[in-house]
């Protein structure tokens, strides 16, 4: 194994990835895979996982994937989807937190019931998740080879922006600051907890802006760096985060959007 597939590999590791039928999770799934992991996908429409783990496994890539349902939206779905887990491994070297919904409604109309069902997945399902799921990740750590979690956060959990999803980007903004609590309360137990807050990818959340490559495009044309987000975009910061790349890193916000969290439309005196 050369330098850099040592530097990266996540070979013989097993993670979970949630929501990763399709999206942001079947990519970072997809990179797991390809750095030699044997990835459980789980979301709540377990057929849609089956279907992608079969699709994935096909590819021949060195890792595995093993696919099933997993709801994280209540307590009874957190506590059968760890119980799955337990059925399938004793240890867990990585728990990417994808699974996640939105809601969009004028500020007028926002639906009080938007606010708990948005909630309770992105926040309170993975900060439960990642709870119970502790003794299997330190069994997997090492003061050599930390364990790691990876949240989904958002440049709109950065950004005070909303687009009419004003639960969403509350309950990204709540996942980035617990991403950075949790980094420094786990540490100890050699656990590193990471954060990604990307910005506009295709996936079925964003199909109503990003399904066709003209949207994509018109999309794209508001990002400084002109495009929307690559599969090889949340391939490369996964597999950073996940292996001997990044195993000092922990408590981080990793911004995957062309340069949208620093872009502003002030200008003092230049015209």
């Amino acid at each position: 194994m050369s330098f850099v597939e040592d530097l990266f590999s996540v070979r013989g590791k097993t993670a979970l990835v949630t929501g990763a039928a399709t999206g942001i999770g079947r990519m970072a799934a997809t990179a797991l895979m390809q750095g030699g992991a044997r990835v459980l996908i789980a979301s709540r429409k377990g057929h849609d996982c089956a279907r992608a783990a079969e699709e994935l496994n096909a590819m021949g890539m060195p890792g595995t994937a093993e696919g099933f349902g997993g709801d994280v939206s209540s307590e009874e779905g957190v506590a059968a989807l760890v119980a799955e887990v337990r059925n399938r491994t004793d240890k867990l070297d990585i728990l990417f937190n994808n699974a996640g919904i939105s809601w969009g409604a004028e500020l007028s109309e926002f639906p009080y019931s938007a606010w708990a069902k948005v909630m309770n997945v992105n926040v309170t399902g993975l900060f439960h998740l990642t709870r119970e799921l502790l003794p299997e990740l330190e069994r997997a750590a090492s003061h050599e080879d930390p364990a790691r979690i990876v949240n989904l956060g958002s440049v709109m959990g950065t950004q005070p922006i909303a687009d009419g999803a004003y639960s969403y980007t509350a309950s990204k903004a709540a996942v980035h600051h617990m991403t950075r609590t949790l980094a420094i309360e786990l540490a100890g137990r050699r656990i590193t907890v990471n954060a990604f807050a990307p910005g506009p990818f295709q996936s079925r959340m964003t199909a109503f802006a990003t399904a066709t490559e003209e949207q994509a495009d018109h999309v794209g044309s508001r990002v400084p760096l002109g495009r929307i987000g690559a599969p090889h975009d949340i391939a490369g910061a996964t597999l950073y985060l996940c292996s001997k790349a990044g195993s000092y890193v922990t408590g981080a916000i990793l911004p995957i959007d062309g340069g949208q969290s620093v872009q502003h439309g002030m200008s003092l005196f230049k015209e």
